[in-house]
């Protein structure tokens, strides 16, 4: 297991660093804040709540500290998130900006949920073989981007993936370099929408396939099935609890009438996981 686990403590106000490393570098989860109340250590087994509030100031310096070095910062604040070094990637609430109907950013945050990126190896063996397009399914937390590189990983031993890394989570780059080995044959195009970045990696990079992270809107859906009919095989997540979850959305019905994964990996909330035929 890997973890940038400095580059997560260095988001932290000085006052909990010690606190956070000692408690939780094996085992956290994720972080949450919420001004006026204790900060919650969220661990594989329990969770434990730090002895101290949380304030205004707090919330600033985590937001700050993550921002700097992010160039996409502005998008990513518009959607409720940012993307840190390391790849941990900070959840935001608060009192948001909306411009003509759209969420343009968060003016007042009050709340943070700080999730820590872990990377594991050969996680994803039994998938590696499959040699059709992968979807990817769980519930928020259930390790879907953490399979997802595994297995691009693996792919790439004999393949050449490209891979859309929108948020900069499967591989975060720092100083041009990825923060977790992405493979031998792998392209990572970082901080691009998916509904651009797969056409210019289908494009320039002539991949045996194309890899993303999320898929969360119709221009997403659409993107894929245009690479996936041009005879590129693909390698995707998306949030739904089961099969009948994802059948029951409507953003996915492309993809599900289409048949365009013909094989789902069904994750559970304990990390364990199922592999199906998707069947029409």
């Amino acid at each position: 297991m890997k973890c940038a686990w400095n580059a997560y403590t260095n988001l932290l106000p000085h006052w909990m660093r010690q606190q956070v490393d000692e408690l939780g570098q094996d085992a956290l989860e994720e972080l949450r804040l919420h001004i006026g109340l204790e900060p919650e250590l969220v661990l594989h087994q329990e969770n434990i709540n730090l002895p101290k509030i949380t304030t205004n100031d707090d919330i600033a310096f985590v937001i700050n500290a993550a921002s700097a070095y992010s160039p996409w910062t502005a998008n990513s604040v518009a959607q409720g998130y940012l993307t840190a070094p390391g790849g941990h990637r900070i959840g935001i609430c608060g009192v948001s900006t909306v411009i003509n109907g759209i969420m343009t950013g968060i003016s007042q945050p009050t709340s943070l949920c700080i999730r820590v990126a872990r990377d594991f190896e050969n996680i994803a063996k039994t998938a590696a073989n499959v040699e059709d397009s992968i979807l990817i399914i769980g519930p928020p937390g259930s390790g879907k981007t953490t399979l997802l590189r595994d297995l691009i990983r693996m792919k790439s031993q004999n393949e050449s993936i490209a891979v859309v890394d929108e948020r900069g989570e499967l591989f975060p780059l720092h100083k041009g370099q990825a923060s977790f080995f992405a493979g031998n044959r792998t392209d990572i195009l970082s901080g691009c929408p998916k509904s651009y970045g797969v056409e210019a990696v289908l494009r320039s990079m002539n991949p045996r396939w194309i890899a993303v992270d999320e898929i969360t809107a119709p221009a997403d859906c659409e993107a894929l099935l245009h690479a996936g009919w041009c005879g590129v095989k693909l390698l995707a997540t998306a949030h739904a609890g089961s099969l009948l979850d994802l059948k029951s959305r409507p953003v996915y019905q492309p993809l599900i009438n289409t048949n365009l994964f013909p094989t789902v990996i069904i994750l559970r909330k304990d990390k364990s996981w199922t592999m199906e035929r998707l069947s029409l």
